[in-house]
């Protein structure tokens, strides 16, 4: 049995916690490139509403982080400019390549890697000091995406002039497999443990779930019109993809690869973005130049964010 002192003690400390400010969390923010506006638009996932605009270059496209800084791809310039979050200013042009799109950081947030069309290759950077590590030939013409596996072993290549994905072994440098797929490829998406990938092929308007282990399609499901951006939720239950002619997002349930809901969004949604605890889906509207935000619980849309003009995609980050 306690003491009356420790009681009074005990009871004197809960006064005093009781009196202290609650402490804030900021809530994610989101990152979206307008590629004709030149510029990037920061939702604040708590309020759902633009904070600010940032600098993008000319034409952004791709868009990752580390972190500490955006990894944004520039087409006119063929290049990527790296802008420091801190600064919130653009501080390297690296050169690329004619024409580079898709841009992912790996998991360790160490190296970058960007799809780079013209030249069909996939350029791999070190995210700390923009050192490039390798330029990778691929055989699909186009490439658009180049998804880090969730271990930073593989990359997972789309390409718009495909009726495949192409894989990189990273320790190898160089193209190993390439898994059939339908009619030009866009998004990719992996299961956290890295065991399938799932990939939205726009012609074939299908999503294919890709066994890692065997390199083989075990499922193919119809989503909506034109199927191309992907996001996974963070405990791998559900796949999301864009549909960018019906202006809808799919839900697909891992479990059994059928279809457990479709959203109506914006216009020509294209890449999408979830929040870290998966609670919210942020989906880039080409032609509505606006950010759909979807409540992965109700599985409806919640609201429209004006951004600026031809949204290309969107990151979350913590």
């Amino acid at each position: 049995m306690s003491s009356p002192r420790s009681s009074r003690t005990l009871r004197a400390l809960l006064a005093a916690c009781s009196l202290l400010p609650a402490v804030a969390f900021a809530a994610p923010f989101a990152y979206v490139p307008n590629e004709k506006s030149g510029t990037v638009s920061v939702i604040d996932t708590a309020t759902d509403t633009v904070v600010r605009t940032l600098p993008g270059g000319a034409r952004p496209r791709g868009i990752a982080s580390d972190g500490r800084r955006l990894f944004i791809s520039e087409a006119p310039s063929d290049g990527l400019v790296t802008v420091d979050l801190s600064a919130e200013e653009p501080t390297r042009h690296i050169r690329l390549g004619e024409s580079p799109e898709g841009v992912n950081v790996s998991a360790d947030r160490k190296r970058v890697a960007v799809a780079v069309e013209e030249s069909n290759s996939v350029v791999v950077l070190d995210a700390a000091s923009g050192r490039k590590l390798a330029d990778i030939r691929v055989r699909g013409k186009n490439p658009e995406h180049a998804v880090f596996s969730p271990d930073g072993r593989w990359l997972l290549v789309s390409a718009e002039e495909a009726e495949q994905v192409d894989l990189i072994d990273l320790k190898a440098r160089r193209q190993v497999a390439q898994i059939p797929v339908g009619a030009r490829p866009r998004g990719i998406g992996f299961t956290p443990d890295g065991s399938r990938a799932y990939v939205a092929c726009e012609l074939a308007s299908t999503v294919y779930a890709i066994d890692m282990a065997s390199r083989k399609v075990i499922a193919s499901v119809k989503a909506g019109t034109f199927a191309n951006g992907v996001a996974v939720a963070p405990d791998g239950s559900r796949v999301y993809v864009s549909n960018g002619k019906d202006g809808t997002v799919s839900v697909i349930r891992t479990a059994d690869h059928r279809i457990e809901a479709t959203i109506p969004v914006g216009k020509r949604p294209w890449n999408m973005a979830l929040t870290p605890d998966g609670r919210k889906l942020y989906v880039a509207n080409g032609r509505s130049n606006s950010v759909s935000v979807i409540d992965t619980e109700r599985l409806a849309t919640v609201t429209e964010i004006p951004v600026g003009e031809l949204p290309w995609g969107v990151i979350v980050l913590p």
